[in-house]
């Protein structure tokens, strides 16, 4: 059961530090009609932020629930990340590729390296930003976090930003156009394009 080797699909992992902009290039790649691969959507702890739902960006869950099925094996990854939990559900991952198709993961770096464990022939894709200054700028635009909460993901990103060598490709998001294309080269080159 955790031979993933053996599927014939292909996946996917996007990641980059909080405020690199990694949920808007997935999003807009996988828009494009020339990209054929799907999205896998994490479990999380962290509260739902306004405009997001159920299923679509995350399933919400509660610290009990997550720890339950985290401890069952029901996640290919787990972390937790500032202060809340992250994971990949498994069972949707492993059917789209038993099925052939491509499947995107858009997690964190630790959740990241704890799948290329797993699934060694996982395509790693990091997001890389400008400069810290410049994500700093994005996280207090978003008017999500509190003065803490930024902190804590700047000092996130710097280890972040030291792993990016690890990953299969780099791509810098300063321009959004040129950054969306530049990932969805990679998914035509890695099989998940038609």
């Amino acid at each position: 059961m955790d031979d993933w080797s053996i599927l014939p699909g292909r996946l996917i992992v996007v990641s980059g530090p909080s405020g690199s902009g990694k949920s808007t290039l997935v999003r807009l790649a996988l828009e494009r009609p020339e990209v054929r691969a799907r999205l896998s959507v994490s479990a999380t702890t962290r509260a739902m932020r306004p405009g997001e739902h159920e299923g679509r960006e995350y399933y919400f869950l509660s610290r009990e629930s997550f720890e339950t099925q985290r401890d069952l094996g029901h996640f290919l990854e787990s972390a937790e990340v500032h202060g809340n939990f992250y994971g990949t559900p498994a069972g949707p991952v492993r059917s789209a590729l038993a099925e052939g198709q491509c499947v995107m993961l858009e997690i964190d770096v630790q959740g990241a390296l704890l799948v290329r464990e797993k699934v060694p022939s996982a395509v790693l894709i990091f997001v890389q930003v400008p400069s810290l200054e410049e994500l700093e700028a994005r996280l207090r635009a978003r008017k999500t976090d509190s003065e803490a909460t930024i902190a804590r993901r700047l000092t996130n990103a710097r280890w972040e930003l030291d792993q990016a060598g690890l990953y299969d490709h780099q791509l810098m998001n300063r321009e959004l156009d040129q950054a969306v294309d530049d990932l969805v080269s990679h998914l035509i080159r890695h099989g998940c394009g038609g």
